[in-house]
């Protein structure tokens, strides 16, 4: 497959067509939210393309960014989107609306398996053994194609797995079970920023 991977500074071009369902994913410099920075966000179509947002870390600015990712008629697909969407929230100041998941998905369609990582999805339904060797690199300074290509992998397939997922939800009487779990996303990410990260539903 022939990815086109573009590189934006700072913020997503004023007249950018992505459609109406996007993927979405973002690289930081840790796993501390209110540590280590936001460095980029990626963004897929679903038409084999990246558009990779290397972000002002000074201001944070990206207004058509935030513009996309707070637009309710746009969906926005997620792998683990827990993370991706406190990090949105800390670093841009915006919610993200109209949240799809891949990893909530698998958790509820595949339980025929314990692993839920997005190599293996990508592996089961595309058929495509993906390199996870960037996937803690330093993602704050200059990118090298190598990186590129990792955050482009982050995306591009999401669309066809979340399709894949949805399928066996539906056979398996799970979709409402699903989309009561999104539901419950944003809440979930505004305990993770108040630093409840214990399941407050356990004893």
């Amino acid at each position: 497959m022939t990815i086109d991977i573009k590189l934006h500074k700072t913020d997503l071009p004023d007249d950018l067509q992505l459609g109406n369902v996007i993927a979405v994913d973002g690289e930081f410099m840790g796993l501390n939210v209110r540590r280590d920075p936001l460095c980029l966000i990626q963004i897929s179509s679903g038409n084999s393309d990246a558009h990779i947002i290397q972000l002002d870390r000074d201001s944070y600015n990206a207004p058509n960014l935030v513009k996309i990712l707070s637009d309710p008629a746009i969906s926005k697909i997620f792998h683990f989107g827990r993370a991706d969407i406190s990090y949105i929230k800390h670093y841009l100041k915006t919610d993200t609306n109209n949240i799809f998941d891949t990893k909530i998905a698998s958790k509820l369609a595949r339980s025929y398996s314990d692993n839920h990582s997005l190599k293996t999805l990508i592996k089961e339904f595309i058929n495509i053994d993906v390199s996870k060797q960037f996937q803690n690199s330093d993602f704050g300074g200059e990118l090298t194609p190598a990186q590129l290509k990792y955050c482009a992998n982050d995306v591009i397939y999401l669309h066809k797995i979340h399709d894949e997922l949805v399928k066996i939800l539906k056979r398996e009487n799970r979709i409402e079970l699903y989309k009561d779990c999104l539901k419950f996303l944003k809440t979930r990410v505004d305990l993770d920023l108040a630093l409840f990260k214990d399941d407050i539903w356990s004893h």
